[in-house]
């Protein structure tokens, strides 16, 4: 019984090592993919980042200081943020998502004059936010990708160095155990055989010699003897 339970517990530790090298991988794979849309984006970030300020100086000089207009036009945000979740191998990663909400508060801003520039700032800083949104999705992704393939890791060396050499050192004394039980029942039963050879043997002698001893006659034998005549 101790060999059988065992023998299913190597099995299932091999199995569960099977899953998690598998997992592993896959998480592995996904965070090499989130690593290398990072790079990209960052390198992006930098370009965007630096046109939308361009463009913001150009309005100030166009326009002049225009921050109290922009703050009258302002009542509530236009961009938002919506949160999604993705599944990579049972491990939940957020996405995050800008969306834009309601009508463009800007939309006549910048009429008098420098509209245009005032029109490039709304499209470069627009795109700035996205990618930013982009970019804190793929941080967050990063951050909880990076901790989960560690503790998986962690759980795939524990179970291939010390679980299974355990079950498996554990399995060869049982065995060992086994055989040496075996060897001494089979001269255990060697023994008996020998034991019970010899009680036959001796049985067949003392038959032998019983036969070639004639017995005495009993006196009280039921047998009538003849009678004797005298002359």
């Amino acid at each position: 019984m101790a060999l059988t339970l065992m023998k299913a517990r190597l099995k299932g530790a091999q199995k569960g090592h099977s899953l998690l090298r598998k997992k592993s991988d896959a998480l592995t794979i996904k965070f090499r993919g989130i690593l290398r849309k990072i790079i990209e984006t960052k390198t992006l970030m930098g370009d965007v980042m630096k046109e939308a300020a361009f463009t913001m100086a150009e309005a100030k000089f166009a326009m002049g200081d225009f921050n109290n207009l922009v703050l009258q036009n302002t009542d509530k945000a236009q961009l938002k943020v919506k949160t999604k979740k993705d599944n990579v191998a049972g491990v939940t990663l957020p996405v995050f998502e800008a969306f834009h909400d309601g009508s463009d508060a800007y939309e006549y801003t910048g009429l008098a004059r420098g509209g245009q520039q005032i029109d490039r700032i709304k499209k470069n800083f627009a795109k700035a936010v996205d990618m930013l949104v982009d970019l804190a999705s793929l941080q967050s992704s990063f951050v909880i990708l990076d901790e989960v393939i560690k503790v998986t890791n962690r759980r795939v060396n524990a179970i291939e160095h010390v679980i299974i050499p355990k079950i498996e050192r554990t399995l060869e004394y049982i065995t060992t155990e086994l055989d040496e039980r075996e060897r001494e029942e089979f001269y255990r039963m060697k023994k008996i055989q020998k034991k019970k050879a010899q009680m036959r043997a001796e049985a067949e002698r003392n038959k032998r010699e019983g036969d070639e001893y004639e017995a005495p006659s009993n006196l009280l034998d039921r047998e009538r003897d003849e009678d004797l005549l005298f002359d």
